[in-house]
């Protein structure tokens, strides 16, 4: 009897190994879309299959090469040059395949252009290094004046240019983008100022 539950039990685990990729978790329907692939990907259980140079996790500094839209860039790690997606956040599309431009995309593509600067970021990664498509999903941080540090991700929302998009299990900061986002949509801040709002 013993032998034949511990046959089923291996058939089972066998079975939840093939089908497991297909279980990711991806944003609700009803909330807003990624920009781009859904954020969602490998496991965080094993090392990346798109390792950084110097390991795996951590955090990174780089120089941003170019700003895709409101919420990817890519930056010069090393001797290498890494797409970024920007953790819990979404942004108005800029160059979507079937979509195209929306209302608002071009407006946060600037502002994220102009936050980051020509100045090197210091990228802060989360549970999950990467998404299914093998971008580097990433706080992104530059560096005040004053010498203290800003994240871009926050400020886009808190600036009324980005919506939240919560993927667990990359959540430290979700909690922060919430109290950001109301803020912004009470006092009409950024795109909430205009008709169309930036994500539904």
């Amino acid at each position: 009897m013993r032998g034949r539950a511990l046959v089923v039990l291996l058939a089972l685990g066998s079975l939840l190994a093939v089908i497991s990729p297909s279980l990711e978790r991806a944003p609700s329907p009803s909330g807003p879309s990624p920009s781009g692939p859904s954020p969602s990907g490998p496991s965080s259980s094993g090392p990346s299959p798109y390792p950084l140079p110097g390991g795996e996790g951590g955090e990174r500094s780089g120089t941003v090469v170019r700003t895709v839209d409101g919420d990817t860039i890519y930056v010069r790690l090393g001797s290498g040059v890494e797409k970024v997606r920007y953790i819990g956040i979404d942004t108005p599309e800029v160059h979507h395949p079937t979509r195209g431009e929306e209302p608002g995309g071009r407006e946060a593509t600037d502002v994220n252009r102009r936050l980051l600067g020509h100045d090197p970021v210091r990228l802060e990664t989360d549970v999950q290094l990467r998404d299914r498509y093998g971008r580097l999903l990433a706080y992104v941080w530059i560096r005040r004046p004053d010498g203290g540090e800003t994240m871009v991700n926050a400020e886009l929302v808190r600036l009324g240019y980005a919506a939240v998009m919560t993927v667990p299990p990359n959540v430290r900061h979700a909690e922060l983008f919430r109290k950001l986002a109301a803020e912004a949509r009470e006092h009409h801040r950024g795109l909430w100022a205009q008709p169309a709002s930036p994500a539904r």
